[in-house]
């Protein structure tokens, strides 16, 4: 169980002057952050070879690791090899990401390509069991996450990914605070919103979930049709203060991630607000 509230930054700072996994490692110890994401998102990139020397610096600096599996998943896909292909590279982010010493490893689980939704939950589930029964067979000790959505046509609203995790051992959700606002187009950007969403994780997964949230934030751009980019959080209309407020409130712990342009200059900025906040309730 995390101690805290840790933030940091979607792969390594750009402030770090050489740059690699390691220095990015000892970048955000040096900005007083206290986790980073690797980004797997075209491929995974870090060797088996390699991984021990990232776990090394992570364990050395106290920084903790997210990872963030290849975007090219659709556990929804009709052609078989794309099923499997999605299959292996969650699969094979876990086990990259659990050498280097991750945490948690967060997904896009797929698309509804216009089919029923409770069909695609089904085929979803049946994904996430294959993959689960493989990282608890060869003892990799990472949670399995999949990603609330920024767009109508991508399967993942909070109500799905909770209800997913609440069928396995090793799955809880990675809530992307700015997807939900833009897949909504608008909407999930009050405080009753915010405290509504955490109150939905906390009923249905209970208070190991609040403790161990792997949490996206940045500012967004979005259309009716949900998502388009991300954005300086100051530069959005993302309710990032009310949102610090309720995880301030809720007790959460884990990680949070921030996914803004400028990266560790908005993770900064999240952790002074969060700092400055204190909780309305004991």
């Amino acid at each position: 169980m995390s101690k805290e509230l840790l933030i940091g930054t979607a792969g390594i700072p750009f402030s770090t002057k050489q740059r690699n996994t390691e220095n990015g490692i000892k970048q955000i110890k040096k900005l007083g952050l206290g986790c980073m994401e690797l980004e797997f998102v075209h491929s995974v990139n870090i060797t088996k070879e390699k991984s021990p020397e990232i776990k090394k610096v992570s364990d050395e600096t106290g920084v903790e690791l997210t990872v963030h599996a290849p975007y090219y998943i659709n556990l929804n896909a009709l052609e078989k090899p794309k099923y499997h292909a999605s299959i292996n590279r969650i699969l094979s982010s876990a086990r990259i990401g659990y050498l280097c010493g991750a945490k948690s490893v967060v997904f896009h689980a797929g698309f509804y390509m216009k089919q029923n939704p409770k069909s695609v939950f089904e085929k979803i589930k049946a994904g996430i069991k294959e993959i689960e029964k493989k990282v608890l067979d060869e003892g990799l000790d990472i949670w399995l996450r999949p990603e609330t959505t920024g767009k109508p046509t991508q399967w993942g609203s909070i109500e799905e990914i909770v209800s997913l995790s609440e069928n396995f051992e090793k799955i809880l959700p990675c809530v992307d605070f700015s997807h939900l606002h833009a897949r909504s187009a608008g909407k999930n950007n009050t405080k009753k919103e915010f405290h509504d969403n955490l109150s939905l994780i906390e009923k249905k997964l209970g208070r190991k979930a609040l403790n161990e949230m792997h949490i996206h934030l940045s500012g967004i751009n979005y259309s009716d049709k949900g998502e388009r980019n991300h954005l300086i959080l100051k530069e959005s209309d993302m309710n990032y203060k009310d949102l610090i407020q309720e995880l301030k409130d809720f007790k959460v712990k884990g990680w949070l991630i921030c996914e803004s342009p400028n990266l560790e200059d908005d993770a900064l900025l999240i952790k002074k607000e969060f700092g400055k906040r204190k909780r309305f309730y004991a």
